[in-house]
């Protein structure tokens, strides 16, 4: 059994292709785990909601992003994430305006009820018995700080209370790493879209699982990536300073 494992997409279109050609190159996969950040702050929401749909044998859980843009919440943002030349209130209506351009698109395109009932985790349980959990930040948990590889273990093990899986995939950070607390793994595939550090380019894994046990893999994937600033830019998308 192979499984492609992506996360943070955010409306990113040209980076799920890449993406997805990728896998098709590496032999293609059984199933897909989409770990949530769908679509906002990019320019295709509705492209990748259209190209992800009749993937076989795929499971999503939502992220925060898909929530913000279905029930108003918004994330709680303070002084420290403001950029260099910005004011606070600019990033406020920035925000407001890139998740409330998101929601307009997935309302009127029909798809605003289907991202709403994405549910908050996916459980399953490999050939060999690993219990795997699916959730977008921590486990009961769609925001926040998530796990990252600098989580301290102590906090750790304040965010794993009571999860009884053996094997975690998160997103939210968009980093990929794979890390160990006692007998728990917990990797992050890293973002189709928008990943942090100096690589510009889409990250997913694949998990490759047999009666005898398990093994990830992780990859970079090349795209053009001005090609999408281009089009943010021309459009006048209102969270292109978000990328």
């Amino acid at each position: 059994m192979r499984i492609a494992i992506l996360s943070d997409i955010h409306g990113n279109d040209s980076a799920l292709r890449a993406v997805l050609d990728d896998i098709n190159i590496n032999g293609g996969v059984d199933q897909y785990w989409i770990l949530g950040d769908l679509v906002a702050i990019g320019h295709a929401p509705i492209k990748v909601l259209e190209i992800l749909h009749p993937l076989p044998n795929i499971f999503f859980v939502r992220g925060n992003t898909d929530r913000y843009v279905c029930t108003g919440d918004r994330p709680p943002l303070t002084e420290e994430h403001v950029p260099a030349g910005q004011s606070f209130l600019d990033l406020l209506l920035e925000v407001e305006a890139d998740f409330s351009w998101t929601q307009g698109a997935v309302t009127v395109s029909g798809w605003f009820d289907w991202l709403s009932d994405l549910p908050l985790e996916f459980r399953t349980q490999l050939p060999d018995g690993t219990r795997v959990l699916c959730v977008h930040a921590s486990p009961g948990q769609d925001a926040g700080s998530g796990i990252s590889p600098e989580t301290k273990d102590h906090q750790l093990e304040t965010l794993l209370a009571g999860c009884q899986d053996d094997l975690i995939c998160v997103g939210q950070t968009h980093r990929p790493f794979s890390r160990n607390l006692a007998a728990t793994r917990i990797i992050n595939p890293g973002s189709v879209s928008n990943p942090l550090g100096s690589d510009p380019r889409a990250c997913y894994a694949i998990l490759e699982a047999g009666k005898s046990g398990y093994e990830i893999e992780f990859y970079r994937v090349a795209y053009d990536y001005q090609a999408v600033m281009d089009i943010l830019a021309s459009i006048n998308h209102p969270g292109r300073r978000l990328i």
